[in-house]
């Protein structure tokens, strides 16, 4: 089979295409014939080594969908022929993977695998943050950062549908754009205003109850202005790069700093049912909506890693094999 693998760590290019022997299911293993990709930042930090990866050569990848080809001793509540979707599984970019059956949810009707490669790990890392970090009720303000990203679109609509003011923040118009039409209240582009000073503005002095922040170093500054007393900032990502240390004085009286991960929230097989059967629930009845930036051949990986390294995709990225 062929896979996308690194040999070392460093720009979009260290990926290569190349061959691997075809894998089989071990115990508690599905083995899956891998129909779409979904790309994500963590992909791009363990490629350039702002993340560490186990061991090299390594195939990069988290999250994809696929259908069912063979079964491992013990498994019986998957079968061959089933479509199914996964994330938090390493060694996603590649034509077939063993998936622990732990790993593995089956998709609704209406869902087809690229939707749900696409779908699955942005989605429940939203649904975590709208539903799970604190209880958003209507009337309450929150900030979410890179608004038109695959996470911040699908995180407005939900806290929109939790009865949120939602700010956000954008780097052009095109992206303004697509956060207004998720359902943005207030847009902000942060190359150009101070998004800390919109918020406070706009919530009279007492800031955001939530602040969801995966941008990291050049907005950690800003997000700690802009959290309320009692509110949550969730730094769960760090996309401009690592967030240097936090002095106690930059915490705003009685506020919450957490650094969430998607597999706290899915640590258990009822968890990871709930978050994954609402998000992909929602996304076949178009209660929520779900934007494809862009679908690259698996031997493109390079040039989706840079694409969403260099903030030019807008939505979700999607490798297909």
């Amino acid at each position: 089979m062929k896979v996308s693998r690194i040999h070392e760590q460093g720009p979009p290019e260290v990926l290569r295409y190349e061959d691997s022997p075809d894998p089989s299911p071990g115990e508690g293993e599905a083995l899956v014939k891998v129909e779409a990709i979904g790309v994500n930042f963590t992909d791009v930090n363990s490629r350039s080594g702002a993340s560490p990866v186990p061991a090299l050569p390594a195939v990069l990848g988290r999250e994809a969908a696929g259908v069912v080809t063979a079964v491992g001793s013990g498994v019986s509540e998957f079968q061959v022929g089933d479509a199914v979707g996964w994330c938090g599984v390493t060694g996603s970019y590649a034509e077939q993977v063993a998936v622990p059956v732990s790993a593995l949810v089956k998709l609704p009707q209406g869902i087809d695998t690229k939707t749900a490669a696409a779908a699955l790990l942005q989605g429940m890392t939203a649904h975590y943050l709208a539903f799970g970090i604190c209880s958003l009720e209507s009337g309450d303000s929150v900030l979410v950062h890179a608004g038109a990203g695959g996470t911040g679109l699908l995180l407005i609509q939900m806290a929109k549908h939790a009865g949120a003011t939602v700010y956000t923040t954008v780097s052009t118009g095109e992206k303004a754009a697509l956060a207004t039409e998720a359902g943005a209240d207030v847009v902000i582009n942060y190359t150009t205003e101070d998004f800390a000073e919109r918020v406070m503005k706009g919530t009279g002095g007492k800031g955001a109850k939530a602040v969801f922040d995966a941008v990291g170093k050049t907005t950690i500054e800003g997000s700690l202005a802009s959290v309320s007393r009692r509110g949550y900032l969730a730094l769960y990502g760090q996309a401009s790069g690592p967030v240097p240390p936090v002095s106690r004085a930059s915490i705003r009286s009685s506020s919450y700093l957490t650094c969430p991960t998607l597999g706290d929230y899915t640590a258990t097989r009822e968890e990871l049912e709930w978050r994954s059967s609402e998000v992909l629930g929602w996304v076949a009845s178009h209660q929520l909506r779900l934007r494809i930036g862009g679908t690259f051949g698996l031997s493109e990986a390079h040039e989706a890693h840079r694409q969403l390294q260099g903030r030019e995709s807008t939505g979700k990225l999607v490798l297909v094999p």
